[in-house]
């Protein structure tokens, strides 16, 4: 399959290009500064000019978006709400279908009607760029044009997490996906391989989805 990965240069875009790669499909690697691999067409775009994207989106059979302005930045709510939204419209004038967007765990519902980002421990550090995912699942849900799926990672999903691949995990939709430690956890690699299975096997459609071990 030709696959088009948005944020390639990132945490998580990185982890599903290579994942992809292995897998032999053709990955074009969309990022505002290119890198130079062999596993990967590599081609420099801004997310928010919405013609130009949509061009180099053209021909691609799905689009995966990994966008992320960066944690550090002062302006992640708006960037973030400003950049999904173009990358959204720009899939539509593409003439791509299938839509694949990594959002956050934030929005997983922890108890009824309680999202884990309105809970008192959640960390105030990454509250604006969890709040932004959340409300762009809200804006996703109303698409009718394409066939969208929104992936929520597990709370534990970090550098920090060393299992590294195992290429086994459980899916739910909007509670997190705990062990038998009760805890929500899936390796960056393990991730690549939910997203890169749900290429391959399409499961959700116009859904949010979430995977843990």
């Amino acid at each position: 399959m030709k696959i088009a990965i948005i944020g390639a240069t990132g945490f998580v875009g990185t982890a599903i290009l290579n994942e992809l790669a292995d897998r032999k499909h053709e990955v074009t690697a969309i990022a505002r500064t290119p890198k130079d691999t062999a596993n990967a067409t590599w081609i420099a775009a801004d997310v928010y000019d919405i013609d130009s994207l949509a061009e180099t989106l053209k021909g691609h059979d799905v689009v995966v978006n990994a966008f992320n302005p960066g944690w550090t930045n002062p302006n992640i709510y708006d960037d973030s709400i400003r950049g999904s939204k173009a990358i959204q419209t720009a899939v539509k004038q593409s003439g791509v279908k299938r839509f694949i967007t990594i959002g956050g765990a934030g929005s997983l519902f922890v108890a009824p009607g309680l999202q884990a980002i309105d809970t008192p421990d959640f960390p105030k550090e990454i509250f604006d760029g969890a709040n932004a995912a959340r409300h762009y699942l809200e804006i996703i849900k109303e698409e009718k044009e394409l066939d969208w799926a929104f992936f929520s990672p597990a709370f534990e999903m970090h550098q920090g997490t060393k299992t590294g691949r195992t290429g086994k995990y459980r899916l739910g939709l909007e509670n997190p996906v705990f062990n038998d430690e009760q805890r929500s956890i899936l390796s960056v690699e393990d991730l690549a391989v939910v997203i890169a299975d749900e290429i391959e096997t399409p499961k959700h459609h116009q859904v949010r989805f979430t995977a843990g071990y």
